[in-house]
């Protein structure tokens, strides 16, 4: 008799470059932790704990999935400890991804035990090595989600909403978490009648089965244009400011928060919509993403109610009015400094302040997003690279496009146009349309500094004390 206990790493750890460098740090320490414990052998393509068959760690990161073991009763080969070590260093490095588990409590496991056993049996032998064919691959690795096969979501009733999407799984930071081709777009026109003939024409179309999901969308707008409601409440624009908007058999389900945990992105080259996740969101959890284009919570409400026809009581929005001053006092200042940012004049004339007004943004953002910014970031980070680009600066420049690039991996995808084009200024800074205006700030490429701690790279990034 015993207690099976472990932890998983959600999702799955990657054959991209972070994930390997952190595993082998991970594992670093793990065998100078135990380089004098006979119980611990360092074997070719794996680490074995000898208190029991399967407590192995496989050198290769790809292949992990669990370390547990049944505990007995009187655990007199220390099991219990090795776990919780060995836990412990995982979470330095892999942070939620880490979810440890007791079946005696009652909190099962991520993963099927029978893929357990299958990845054990895959650390005797190393795999092939594979060429990445993108930077994202190199750099993030493949995407879980497709790796597994999941469905990280089911459609159901939401207190006070209607249908929303609720994770059935947890769901890492960055991960994809539905891919959806739109059942017809159609225009912002403003006369509810014209709009009420195209909207028939396009239903025509469909077959019978994405007819009755249409038909079954929420109207919040109920009236003699019934079609034109449904849109009204549904559609989402696609791409930032777009005059289209599309709706989505799965996605238009999706319930707003002004604190979404979710970004929706608007692939222009594939034609479908991406939900990734901004933020971990755990199982049971709404899956939530903005309608609103920010700004003070009576703005927001009022955008709200006047394009969707619903009132915001999102997390955000039912704070204690003290508490809710403070956040629209923080949107206020968003709003401003994005819009100082953003002139022109200031940009080619003040610089030195524009980035310093990105900095402060940033530092707001975090704070008013609760650390998690989202898709927020890939603008910042793209307006302090054209400040830096606009005056020469290729050196900082590229630290910010990386930057940016990174977050629109992370909130748009690798395969994203926009994501792509950020790759590409990254590689190269100096061929955006506006480098070298002004050569003020001068540098190369690959005058980025190393070997500086952290604090004084981001003073270097940021040109503090210049």
């Amino acid at each position: 008799m015993g207690s099976y206990v472990g932890f998983d790493i959600v999702p799955r750890l990657s054959k991209g470059l972070v994930d390997k460098h952190n595993w082998e740090r991970a594992l670093k320490i793990i065998r100078e932790r135990y380089q004098n414990d006979d119980q611990v052998e360092v074997k070719p393509n794996y680490i074995a704990f000898k208190s029991d068959p399967n407590l192995l760690l496989p050198l290769e990161c790809h292949k992990f999935l669990r370390f547990g073991a049944t505990i007995p009763n009187e655990d007199t080969g220390g099991l219990r400890n090795y776990i919780d070590t060995v836990s412990r260093v995982a979470s330095c490095w892999f942070g939620s991804r880490v979810r440890d588990w007791d079946e005696g409590e009652g909190v099962p496991g991520y993963y099927a035990l029978d893929d357990v056993k299958r990845s054990i049996k895959s650390y005797k032998q190393f795999d092939e090595p594979e060429v990445p064919t993108t930077l994202a691959q190199f750099v993030l690795g493949t995407d879980p989600t497709r790796e597994l096969n999941l469905t990280l979501y089911e459609m159901k009733p939401v207190l006070g909403k209607g249908q929303g999407l609720v994770a059935r799984l947890n769901i890492a930071k960055g991960q994809l978490i539905i891919s959806e081709k739109p059942f017809f777009t159609t225009p912002n026109v403003t006369s509810a009648a014209r709009i009420e003939k195209q909207i028939s024409i396009e239903l025509r179309k469909l077959p019978k089965d994405a007819q009755r999901q249409f038909l079954s969308l929420h109207n919040n707008f109920p009236g003699k244009q019934p079609f034109s409601g449904i849109v009204r409440t549904n559609a989402l624009p696609c791409g930032p400011d777009s005059s289209i908007g599309g709706i989505y058999p799965t996605i238009s389900r999706i319930n707003h928060s002004c604190l979404p945990n979710a970004h929706n992105s608007w692939n222009s080259a594939s034609g479908y919509e991406n939900i990734y996740a901004v933020r971990f969101i755990a199982a049971g959890e709404e899956i939530t993403i903005p309608y609103d284009h920010g700004g003070p919570s009576d703005e927001r409400r009022r955008h709200l109610k006047d394009a969707f026809g619903f009132d915001c009581d999102c997390s955000i929005c039912s704070r204690q009015p003290a508490e809710l001053k403070q956040s629209d006092e923080r949107r206020r200042q968003i709003q401003h400094l994005d819009a100082e940012i953003g002139n022109g004049l200031r940009l080619m004339y003040s610089p030195g302040d524009c980035l310093k007004d990105c900095q402060a943004l940033l530092q707001i953002l975090e704070e008013e997003f609760e650390g998690t910014p989202g898709a927020h970031l890939t603008r910042l980070y793209y307006d302090a690279f054209q400040v830096c680009i606009v005056h020469g600066d290729q050196a900082r420049a590229r630290v910010f496009a990386e930057r940016s690039y990174r977050a629109r991996v992370a909130c748009e995808g690798e395969n994203n146009p926009e994501t792509k084009r950020i790759q590409k200024l990254m590689e190269d800074p100096k061929t955006h349309a506006s480098f070298g205006l002004s050569m003020k700030w001068k540098s190369l490429k690959n005058q980025v500094p190393r070997g500086s701690s952290s604090d004084e790279f981001e003073k270097w990034l940021w040109r503090q004390g210049k």
